[in-house]
């Protein structure tokens, strides 16, 4: 995460060129490591490894870190970092002579094996692996506003041809680059500037050919990569250094990515940087687009604008010009990549048509794709599990694809774009919809572990938790994971009922006939059998202050009547029921709709089902207990009813912190001295009943369902 700066305040620049030189290292070893089961101990060429090895762990070590981040720790480190960089290499070709030189030395078999780590060497450079840097495209557009002056919002349709305008002639104005030094990135606040002189102190101390991706996330508009081409010239960064890349993820950039492309390819700049770089590249995004517009639509925009990204290519002349399409996705349906076989993914999100259309046109085609989280150890996890992959990606790459325009999905392009437009306008409605969002916070974060090392969006002050209002404050992955928990995988599943009751002929025959539409239709295979429209109407029942009250009225127990009715009061005040119940029916709805077009025979396995029924008694249970907390005066603004809505949202050790510090287990024995008359009784157990009988038992509780949500998540075939 040491390079990826989006929307995080906890990576400063140290951090990155820290691990930058770490890569550095931990590639010079592996080559050390390789080369010396065959060159002897006395080999020039190990010997340099050594020099260069010594010298970059002494720049490691010089690094700033927290505590030791001052101007004069900069400046030593500074020292060390340019004092030896030509010890430690700065391009891996220095080291051709050596190799070259050593292989003749050796007989044929150690210089197979030689010539293998070498290839391996050169692929990545002076790294272990390549690497991207991310920002987001406001953090490009505060540094162009703060240097160049250009106030206009580019996300405006009326004002873009006149900001694009003007990056331009700040291009044409060709100004030299300004130095960098480490005094001045230690001084420079705006984030993206920060991050590009970062770029140019790696490239020009640590390694000087190897080019960095500079991922730019949310890119709406051609002036952000025009702004990012302006801002790296600005500071010496060469074009052949600095891979530009949009990220193509919400439904907008999908929608429009072409024009973005367009608005650059007619700037002469951005014509002659590509040129220079050799590369145009590309990333599309599956989590986020999918959550917006859902998968099977997101994949449909995605294929479409690589099609549209052929033609402009073609149309500007720049045929000739590798193109790097870059896909993130990860765990399953959740995240964009195929539920089934890897051979079938690797054919989903790489279709063969597409393949056929860009080798026609004489471009040649690098795919990259993410292994995110639970991939790495799903599909890398052992030497034979990591051999059966890299076989597959090589099958993948050989495959024929001159009969993919036989697939007769391609045949009926009207009834794709309408189809798959369906599905987006649907699931945007559902986005939009103030009970999607109520569904998926009411208590969704609580039902997970935390995922990745960002927060999920709800943050924790005092005694109040932040209720999410769209689903736009909540990331992609807990996003998933949630609707993975509530038993409804609504980012695969709605629309489709309404899609392909538009379309009910073409809906049965293309699942038969189309290989292409079968691949996407597997990850509603999938989501089918994972979801139950039972459980999901399980949990809005449970928000529903009216079911409570039904209880409630049928109790003959007079305690339990009261517990019902504190439950109905405090779920009344959250006010959930107000968009819970009109949401559900939409999504219903959809789903009767699916089931009246295709007869899939699909549903959650009985073992699942239990594990969503037995969780639902468990919440239950940890509401009453939330009942039975002894009344006690309000302090800090916590009161009683405050403290029994943080549990209804299952914040449960937030709870129970405070809980602990209003009803302390032990109040503390005073000292033994004299208090001037007869000793009174001494009783030091504070709360102890009510910690034994409510705040112990509910923290076991919360403790089991957690547990049961990694059943479920297991269950779902989703790791990490």
């Amino acid at each position: 995460m040491g390079f990826d700066t989006d929307g995080r305040s906890d990576i400063h620049w140290w951090d990155t060129i820290a691990i930058r030189l770490a890569l550095k290292e931990t590639q010079l070893r592996r080559l050390k490591a390789q080369l010396a089961k065959f060159l002897p101990t006395d080999s020039p060429f190990l010997a340099r490894l050594r020099v260069a090895i010594d010298a970059v762990s002494a720049q490691r070590s010089a690094s700033p870190r927290p505590g030791r981040n001052a101007a004069k720790d900069v400046a030593a480190f500074a020292a060390v970092l340019i004092g030896r960089r030509d010890e430690a290499l700065l391009d891996a070709d220095a080291l051709s002579d050596l190799y070259q030189t050593a292989r003749e030395t050796c007989d044929a078999a150690a210089r197979r094996e030689i010539d293998i780590a070498w290839s391996g060497f050169t692929a990545h450079g002076l790294s272990a692996a390549h690497i991207h840097t991310r920002l987001n495209a406001t953090q490009i557009y505060n540094v162009v506003r703060h240097r160049l002056s250009i106030e206009d919002d580019p996300a405006i349709p009326s004002r873009r041809r006149k900001v694009i305008g003007q990056i331009n002639e700040a291009l044409n104005e060709k100004a030299p680059p300004v130095p960098v030094d480490f005094g001045s990135l230690l001084m420079e606040q705006i984030s993206a500037a920060r991050l590009m002189m970062t770029m140019a102190q790696i490239l020009k101390h640590i390694d000087q050919t190897t080019p960095i991706r500079f991922l730019i996330a949310e890119t709406e508009s051609g002036f952000t990569l025009l702004a990012t081409l302006w801002l790296s010239r600005h500071f010496g960064i060469r074009d052949d250094q600095i891979q530009i890349s949009p990220l193509f993820e919400t439904q907008s950039a999908l929608e429009h990515g072409d024009t973005i492309l367009e608005e650059c390819f007619r700037s002469p700049h951005w014509r002659d940087y590509l040129r220079n770089n050799g590369r145009l590249c590309l990333q599309f995004g599956y989590s986020d687009s999918g959550r917006y517009i859902g998968q099977l639509a997101a994949t449909n925009l995605v294929e479409r604008l690589r099609l549209k990204t052929l033609e402009l290519m073609r149309r500007h002349e720049l045929t000739d010009i590798e193109l790097v399409l870059f896909d993130t996705h990860g765990e399953s349906i959740g995240r964009g990549s195929h539920p089934f076989s890897f051979q079938q993914r690797l054919e989903y999100f790489s279709p063969a048509y597409t393949a056929h259309l860009f080798k026609e046109a004489n471009i040649r085609v690098r795919e990259e794709a993410a292994f995110q989280g639970a991939d790495g150890y799903t599909l890398f996890g052992t030497p034979e599990l990591a051999t059966s992959t890299i076989v597959t990606i090589a099958e993948h790459l050989s495959r024929e694809t001159q009969t993919a325009s036989s697939d007769p999905i391609y045949a009926n392009p009207e009834f794709s774009f309408d189809f798959f437009s369906t599905i987006a306008l649907d699931m945007a409605t559902l986005v939009e919809d103030p009970g999607y969002a109520g569904m998926l916070g009411a208590f969704g974060p609580a039902l997970i572990d935390k995922s990745g090392s960002r927060p999920s969006a709800r943050q924790a002050d005092g005694a109040s938790v932040t209720r999410i209002s769209h689903v736009n404050q909540l990331r992609a992955i807990p996003n998933n994971a949630i609707l993975e928990q509530l038993g409804w995988w609504a980012n695969v599943l709605q629309g489709l009922g309404s899609a392909a009751a538009r379309h009910a002929d073409s809906f049965e025959r293309l699942s038969r006939t189309s290989r292409r539409f079968d691949l996407a239709l597997d990850f509603a295979r999938q989501a089918l059998s994972h979801s139950d429209i039972g459980a999901l109407r399980a949990v809005i029942d449970l928000l529903d202050p009216g079911t409570w009250l039904d209880r409630a009225a049928n109790s003959d127990n007079e305690s339990r009547r009261s517990q019902y009715m504190r439950l109905a009061k405090g779920l009344e005040e959250l006010g959930f029921w107000r968009h819970l119940p009109p949401m559900y029916r939409h999504v219903q709805a959809d789903h009767i709709s699916l089931n009246s077009v295709w007869s899939h025979g699909l549903h959650m396995a009985r073992d699942e089902r239990i594990l969503h029924a037995i969780r639902h008694a468990v919440i239950e249970e940890i509401w009453l207990l939330a009942t039975r907390i002894p009344y006690f005066s309000p302090r800090n603004n916590i009161s009683r009813e405050r403290l029994l809505q943080l549990i209804l949202q299952l914040e449960i050790p937030l709870a129970l912190k405070k809980l602990g510090e209003i009803f302390p287990q032990y109040l503390g024995t005073p000292s033994e001295l004299s208090f001037h008359e007869p000793q009174g009784a001494r009783d030091d157990q504070g709360f102890m009943r009510e910690h034994e009988t409510i705040f112990r038992p509910m923290a076991r509780l919360f403790d089991l369902l957690r547990e049961i949500s990694t059943a479920v998540m297991h269950a779902n075939g989703a790791f990490g």
